[in-house]
This record gives structure tokens, sequence and C-alpha cells, in this order.
């Protein structure tokens, strides 16, 4: 008996959603621009992502050492320092590699060339470039630095200087951005859901007063109240898988065109390849936003609208 019942609401939705086909229709093109404003987000998300893990990647911390300072000392301050929660990477760059390095970055200043050539002995010492899990790491790495973890067997200390109070602004401008994109990611999503779901609880209860003689006479004959509200719930969810599909097939396209122009503009990030690479995620979340949207308006139309 259920499950006779239940074939009958859901072909009872499928002929509403077709009889009442203009306002349907409106329904799905309101719904489309709201599913493609959040896969829009989804896209402009993966591109800050990326955009920032670049810029991540160029932030880090830069401890330098004496040019007296034994190896033996800086590669046990380096296990000490992989050790940390908070630390991702640690790379040791010796005073050759890094003498090596400045002659690169100096090639057309000749004046600096001679003059390093004109010393007996490396004027640079080695370092260590250390990359944080997250900017705002940094800091208690900086303090790790200044303790008493930097001395050497002899108790004498072993570091020139450490960069961090250089590059504290960067980084904290970096951690302000991460946090507030965040932020606004989900706040501009949960206000297009609200508007969404407001926009088709008014297209429900328009279909619910035209549709008032057909449930009167349902009412009559003794039909339960779940066979009466059935049909709008499945109507609002089939509004959802349509606008979802549509949208889908409506950013192919567009992402396509856009795929070098990104590629070009946001450090090789191709907004197509993670469009095609990530589409069943996509998918599920455009699709999944559009039944949810649908299925939520339609249940709380006909609870406030459908007196049974």
């Amino acid at each position: 008996m259920f499950k006779t019942n239940a074939k009958r609401i859901i072909k009872s939705g499928f002929f509403a959603f077709f009889r009442n086909g203009f306002i349907s229709l409106s329904s799905v093109l309101v719904m489309i621009i709201t599913l493609s404003v959040i896969a829009s987000v989804i896209f402009m998300s993966a591109i800050l992502n990326s955009s920032l893990e670049e810029i991540r990647n160029k932030v880090d911390v830069n401890v330098y050492f004496f040019t007296t300072t034994q190896e033996s000392d800086i590669l046990a301050l380096k296990k000490s320092i992989e050790k940390l929660p908070e630390v991702k990477q640690v790379e040791y760059v010796s005073a050759e590699e890094e003498l090596t390095a400045f002659k690169a970055r100096h090639q057309n200043d000749q004046f600096t060339l001679q003059a390093l050539d004109e010393l007996s002995d490396n004027p640079l010492g080695a370092k260590l470039n250390i990359k944080a899990k997250e900017p705002q790491q940094y800091e208690g790495i900086a303090s790790f630095l200044q303790g008493e973890n930097i001395l050497s067997q002899k108790g004498q200390s072993i570091v020139d200087n450490v960069n961090y109070a250089k590059n504290k602004t960067a980084i904290d401008k970096l951690s302000k951005i991460i946090s507030s994109s965040q932020k606004l990611g989900f706040f501009f999503t949960l206000l297009l859901i609200i508007v969404s779901i407001l926009i088709t609880f008014n297209t429900i209860r328009l279909v619910i007063f035209i549709s008032r003689d057909e449930i009167s006479v349902m009412r009559l004959v003794g039909a339960s109240g779940l066979y009466i509200r059935g049909p709008f719930v499945v109507s609002g969810v089939l509004y959802g898988v349509l606008s979802g599909i549509f949208t889908l097939i409506i950013f192919y396209p567009i992402t396509l065109w856009l795929g070098k122009i990104s590629s070009n503009f946001f450090i090789g990030f191709n907004i197509f390849d993670y469009y095609i690479s990530n589409f069943a995620q996509i998918f599920l979340i455009v699709v999944g936003s559009g039944i949810f949207i649908g299925a939520v308006s339609s249940y709380l139309a006909v609870k406030r609208y459908l007196k049974i």
C-alpha cells in the first residue's frame, strides 16, 4: 500500500510540474540563477584558495647563521624545529649554496661580484628556510627560535638573524585575507540559500492557490494529508534537480572559455580543468543544493498554506 501511494504521489508531482508549465519554468529559471551564483562561489573559492596557497608557499621564516657556526649545530637545530607540530617543512641551505644563489641574483652587478672575488672567505653563512602549516603559526616558531634552542653545544648563540619581524606584516595580512574570505563565502552562500527558499516558497504557495479546487475535491473523497501534500514537495524537488542539471550544463562552455584566461591570470589555475576533475563533487553540491532548497521551501509552503 505504501509503495502504491508513493508511486501515485511522485506521479502527481510530475503531473503538477508539467501542468503548471509557466510557473514551473519561472521557478526553475530563478533557481538556476541562484545555483549559478552558488557554483560561482565554488569556483571563486577554488581560485582564491589556489592563489592563497601559492602566496602561502612563498611566505616563510629564514634563519641566518654566523659564518663560524658548525654545520652539526645547524642540523641539530633543524631536527628540533622539524619536531614542532606547526612546522610543515624545513630546508637547509649551506653557505656555499647561499653564495652561489647570491651570485646568480647579482649576475649583472659586476661591482658586487668583483668585491666578492677579492674576499678570501665566504662572507655568507648557512640558513634554514622554515614553512609553517598555517600563517598564524609563524609567531610560535619565532618564539621557539628566541629561546635556548639556538645555542650551540658550547652555550653560544649560533643564529645571526631571524627575519620573522620583517615578514610579520605580510604574514598577518595573509592570515586576515584567508579568514575574511572564508567568512564572506559562508555568509554569501547562506544568504543566497535563504533567498532561494523564499522564492520557491512563494512559487509553491501560488501553485497551491491555483490547485485549490482540486485540493477541495481530494479532501471530500477522503485523501490523506500526505497524499495531498506530497505532490507539491515532489514538484519542489523536481525544480531543484532540473535547475541543478541546467546550471551544470551552462557552466561547461563558460568554464571552457575561461580556462586559458584563468590559467594565465591566476598563477596556472585552469578553471575548466578544475570543473572536469571535480565534476562529481560540484554535481553533488549544486544538484544537492537545488534539491535541498526545493524540498525545504515546498515543505514550509504546504505546512503554512495547505491546512489539512
